[in-house]
């Protein structure tokens, strides 16, 4: 089988995307798919044994670590050389329409996965005005695939809500021996607790931007005696968020990857996770392999993998007190914490990535199967 990916984002950068993208591609390699990936040119030639086609683009003005632009002619024969059996378009905005037209062209069927909440993010850079617009580019992009995934069952309603057809669930897992409790580090938790390892360190891991309202757990702080907050990651919200939290004990460790990451989820007590939109949140199924309770806002697959009371609390979006209310209720119980560090460590090792990788390959061969029978 080969595969074209097209991808709006991809190395260097490093997101929840990025990630399942790079999970995706080093599948292919162990499964014998040949692929090639169609992203941003950023310098990226190769990952997991597929070449990288590049294609150019500027800063996005509200957001510069993501870059627009069209596929070029070029690009539509560097693919067409390839003979690519299937397309996989990974949210089709500017790149991945340039792969649903590259499909039609080439004759050859296009799955598109949703992962970007382009509906919600608009109003977070006061562009609210474009919800509508984004709905129309999503139905009528996502209804000409030959199959549509999404990444939760949340995300799946919504699109059907909104007019999106037959959508199917390509579901998120996690390596639970790469994201382990056994990486626990005295040295990673006082850089967290900023030399307080007594104290209980919330963890937020993710791009620092507007719409996950770290902000939020101010109240936390404030409110939760003994609560200290640290922040992995980096991104444009950095220098507000520095400014909102000064004076107050939070701790901003910018990127860490490998196992520097894995020893930031192993050191802490719990996750704590306010965003206002995600399509899934791998972020927090890496946290309860690591051994750490969630208090979460019910976004993306948070329902999916939280279960209430026994792996974490949920909260509504904006729901501050709900947030409050969830660390409190772990930090206040003698051993709650413990007890469900483990049962979210138990969740995690069933949540494999090989197994929702070799679900998309049978989406691929559905599809593939259903173009063979149609000719």
């Amino acid at each position: 089988m080969r595969v074209a990916l097209f991808t709006e984002t991809f190395l260097p950068k490093i997101d929840g995307i990025v990630k399942v993208v790079c999970l995706t591609l080093e599948h292919y390699q162990r499964r014998g798919v040949e692929a090639v990936v169609i992203a941003h040119e950023r310098g990226v030639r190769e990952y997991a044994g597929a070449r990288v086609i590049g294609v150019p683009g500027v800063p996005a003005p509200f957001y510069p670590e993501l870059r627009l632009g069209l596929p070029m002619p070029t690009t539509y024969r560097r693919v067409k050389a390839f003979q690519p059996d299937l397309i996989h378009v990974i949210h089709p905005v500017m790149i991945g329409l340039g792969g649903m037209l590259t499909a039609r062209r080439l004759g050859v069927p296009v799955v598109a996965s949703f992962h970007i909440d382009l509906m919600r993010i608009s109003h977070f850079y006061g562009l609210g005005f474009l919800e509508p617009a984004a709905w129309l580019l999503t139905r009528l992009t996502f209804n000409r695939a030959d199959a549509t995934l999404a990444p939760s069952r949340l995300i799946q309603q919504e699109m059907q809500a909104n007019g999106v057809r037959k959508v199917g669930l390509w579901r998120r897992g996690v390596d639970a021996e790469a994201f382990h409790p056994r990486y626990r580090d005295e040295a990673m938790r006082a850089a967290l607790s900023d030399g307080h390892p007594e104290d209980t360190v919330l963890l937020y891991v993710g791009r620092v931007s507007v719409e996950k309202q770290i902000e939020q757990m101010r109240a936390v702080l404030e409110q939760v005696p003994g609560t200290r907050l640290a922040v992995v990651g980096d991104g444009p919200h950095r220098p507000a968020l520095e400014q909102h939290f000064a004076g107050l004990p939070v701790t901003f460790m910018g990127y860490l990857t490998g196992e520097d990451l894995a020893r930031a989820y192993a050191s802490a007590d719990i996750f704590a996770f306010t965003s206002a939109l995600e399509t899934f949140g791998l972020v927090v199924v890496e946290a309860m392999a690591a051994g750490l309770p969630v208090v979460s806002a019910r976004v993306g697959g948070v329902t999916d993998v939280v279960q209430e009371g026994v792996t974490g609390y949920t909260f509504a979006v904006n729901d501050v007190a709900g947030l409050v209310d969830g660390v409190r209720a772990i930090v206040s119980a003698p051993g709650r914490r413990e007890e469900m560090s483990r049962a979210a460590r138990a969740f995690a090792e069933t949540q494999s990535w090989p197994v929702m990788m070799d679900e998309l390959l049978d989406v691929y061969r559905a599809v593939l199967e259903k173009k063979r029978a149609a000719e």
